[in-house]
Formats: C-alpha cells, sequence, structure tokens
C-alpha cells in the first residue's frame, strides 16, 4: 500500500513538472498573453482538468517557475555561504549565483517582464502572491549577513537582508536588459558594486555613520508600517 502511495506521488510531481516546463516553453515560443491553459494542457499531453489541478491559473505557474528558480538559487550558494565568511566574498557569490541560474530564462525574462512590473499583478516580486519565493530569497541575503563576520549596529542588522534582497532585484532589472554576450555586463556590475556595498555596509558602524543608519532603519520601519 506504502509502495502504491510512494509511486503515486512520483507521478504526480512529474505530472506537476512536466505542466510548468511545457507552459515555460510556450511563453518563451508564443508569448505569456497568448498562452492559454488549454495550450498548456494540450502541448503536455493533460486534459485540461489535470491541468488547473494542479494549477488554477497561468499566474500560478509562474509562481512555480519562481519556486523553482529560488530553490535553484539556494542550492547554487551552498558552496560559497558553507565556505566563506567575509561579507563580501558571501555577497559576490550569492549574487554571481542569482545570475548564473537564471540565464537559461533570460529570452523569456524580456519577454515577461511587462506583466510582472504590473503594480497590481499577482506575477510581481512584490505581491502578496510571491511572498514565499520573496521571503526565501530574503532568508538567504539574512545567511549571508548571518554567517559573516560583520560587526554592526543589530538594528541596522536585522534589515540588511531585505535592504541585500532590494539590491538584487535591481541587478535582476538590470540582467532583464542586458544584451550583451552571456550577460557579461551584469556579471560585471555585480563585481564592481559589492565592493562599494561592503564599503558603505562596514561604515555604518563609525561614530559619524550611526545616526544615519539609525534614521535609515527608523525609515524602512515607517514605510513598512
Amino acid at each position: 500500500m506504502a509502495g502504491v502511495t510512494e509511486t503515486k506521488a512520483v507521478k504526480s510531481e512529474q505530472t506537476r513538472s512536466l505542466i510548468v516546463v511545457t507552459a515555460l516553453r510556450l511563453f518563451r515560443e508564443r508569448g505569456y498573453e497568448s498562452t492559454t491553459m488549454r495550450a498548456i494542457a494540450k502541448e503536455a499531453g493533460v486534459s485540461v482538468g489535470n491541468a488547473y489541478y494542479y494549477f488554477g491559473s497561468k499566474e500560478e505557474l509562474i509562481q512555480a517557475y519562481y519556486d523553482e528558480l529560488q530553490d535553484e538559487h539556494v542550492a547554487a550558494c551552498r558552496a560559497v555561504l558553507d565556505a566563506e565568511t567575509a561579507f563580501a566574498p558571501r555577497l559576490l557569490g550569492v549574487l554571481k549565483a542569482r545570475v548564473d541560474t537564471m540565464i537559461p530564462y533570460h529570452e523569456f525574462a524580456g519577454k515577461f517582464f511587462k506583466f510582472a512590473a504590473e503594480p497590481t499583478s499577482p506575477l510581481n516580486p512584490f505581491s502578496a502572491e510571491s511572498g514565499p519565493a520573496r521571503e526565501s530569497a530574503v532568508a538567504i541575503y539574512r545567511e549571508v549577513v548571518d554567517g559573516s563576520d560583520l560587526k554592526i549596529d543589530k538594528e541596522f542588522r536585522a534589515e540588511l537582508p531585505e535592504l541585500l534582497w532590494i539590491y538584487s532585484m535591481g541587478i535582476v532589472l538590470y540582467w532583464v536588459h542586458d544584451s550583451s554576450p552571456g550577460c557579461r555586463k551584469t556579471y560585471l556590475l555585480v563585481e564592481r558594486t559589492v565592493p562599494l556595498v561592503n564599503r558603505m555596509v562596514s561604515m555604518s558602524r563609525m561614530p559619524g555613520f550611526k545616526s544615519v543608519t539609525r534614521e535609515l532603519v527608523g525609515i524602512i520601519r515607517e514605510v513598512r508600517a
């Protein structure tokens, strides 16, 4: 009985993955707006009802893409987070891993961006629907900070992971529009800005900058409330 249940679970996960892969291919080929759930089901070789059983809408398929991409990023970060304790190399490694995992989806991201950028869209990375993927992403930057040798104000330290995630979203936005071979300019942007971020974060503990840092923390909390 346990074996039958396990087999069903494996087949269910395979079907789910097939639907996601098929949807992403069709989004790339036909565009997000022109691709219907019916078309996705037909290409995947499943019934429309079965497709809707796993995903209630195309938006849910994109959320699944977010989740899978996030899982890939977490796995790609593991080596640098396990080996490094200095803040800058940890951040550099995590951001480079982010670009590495996104590269295969570059063409798709360009076509899809106009929908993700819509403020009211559930596909927006700041939306409630994107919450789990966003929280998982922030958790990576929390690990970057907590596992490092940074010595900074504890209140600023608590807010830093989210600030680093917002910084990473700026990198992602640049990557979407980067037409250089292999997204070379995006990697260059990461390599050139991480030392600046490291310098600014390190300066936050200096006497002349503590009041500025505390004011920044206050602004962040006020805006978030």
